[in-house]
């Protein structure tokens, strides 16, 4: 299988390196918006580096690994379809519901496929809760809380094209929360917080937010984020049933310490950031893709879903903007 890469930043240089030792890939072709960094990124794994993404969607494929920046998203994907191709991307595919749903439409227009990198649905300890609330483990499930907790703010000049808080970061949570619990978010209550450095405030984001989510059974979900979180970096959920309650993400290195005289002490080797905390996650979502391009599974996270989670997160902008409870119907969904 020869599988092009546009995007050679570290996701996408991480992402390289997974392809690079597939078993299944046989070749790897590389690009970047930077010529230099793809061919740095190529030569270390002892890939090609094609000299632009023009150049690379010339060669010979059988699928698309789209690891750019997010502005650039929508049109790869619409390039990968116009080529007949799969491709994988990582979320989101736009910013706004428009633009996705433009890249859905050439997408469906292609009869290609289009996997969304939710790397959280790959994640053992997700999965572990998936199928536990599937099974009825937790009996009838009362509440939900979502934790995602960034060690240190992103650089200054990512904030503006991020798309915020909501979309870039709490997105996860809002995909995630659907998954593991097979439902859907119908109202959301979203506040924010923009108290941290002086960047967010200028970039009209917040560093700091929290949502209470309702989904379609009456489930209550607690959505918090935040960019600066110095203990380490903090993934978690906890779900509480009738009949029993479980945790995500707590293991000897989630960052929290207990003040309890028997609890447990602050781990000695925090989780440092996301590419440690999920690696495994994400080379699992990439063995998925290579297995749907050969035709051996269905897709595990199509565009759709992408979407679906991208209307959750413009309710909470628009809650937060107007200091009301949202319903999701109300973002348009095309």
């Amino acid at each position: 299988m020869r599988i092009g890469l546009i995007g050679t930043g570290r996701i996408g240089a991480f992402h390289a390196a997974a392809l690079a030792r597939h078993p299944r890939v046989g070749a790897l072709v590389l690009a970047d918006a930077d010529p230099e960094r793809a061919a740095g990124v190529a030569g270390a794994l002892g890939a090609e580096a094609a000299p632009s993404v023009d150049a690379l969607f010339g060669h010979p494929l059988d699928a698309v690994v789209i690891t750019s920046a997010t502005a650039a998203h929508a049109e790869l994907i619409g390039r990968a379809a116009a080529a007949g191709l799969p491709a994988f991307c990582e979320k989101p595919i736009a910013l706004d519901v428009p633009r996705t749903l433009d890249a859905l439409k050439a997408v469906a227009a292609a009869g290609t496929e289009l996997q969304l990198g939710f790397m959280r649905r790959f994640d053992a300890g997700y999965r572990a809760a998936h199928e536990a609330v599937a099974a009825g483990r937790l009996g009838r499930l009362h509440t939900v809380r979502a934790v995602t907790s960034d060690p240190a703010p992103p650089p200054a000049a990512y904030l503006p094209l991020s798309g915020g808080l909501f979309r870039d970061c709490m997105v996860h949570d809002f995909d995630i929360v659907r998954w593991v619990t097979g439902r859907e978010v119908v109202e959301v209550y979203a506040t924010g917080s923009d108290a941290g450095p002086a960047m967010f405030r200028e970039a009209g984001d917040v560093d700091t937010a929290a949502a209470l989510l309702t989904l379609d059974d009456g489930t209550l979900v607690s959505a918090t984020a935040t960019r600066s979180n110095g203990a380490g970096y903090d993934v978690r959920m906890e779900l509480a049933g009738e009949r029993t309650s479980l945790a995500v993400g707590l293991d000897e290195r989630t960052p929290v310490e207990s003040l309890e005289q028997a609890g447990p002490a602050a781990p000695g080797k925090p989780w440092p950031g996301f590419l440690e905390r999920f690696g495994p996650a994400y080379e699992a979502e990439l063995d998925a893709f290579v297995a749907l391009v050969r035709g051996e599974r269905d897709n595990p996270c199509d565009g759709g879903e992408a979407l679906v989670a991208l209307r959750i997160a413009e309710a909470c902008v628009l809650s937060h903007r107007e200091r009301r409870p949202v319903r999701v119907a109300e973002i348009p969904a095309g």
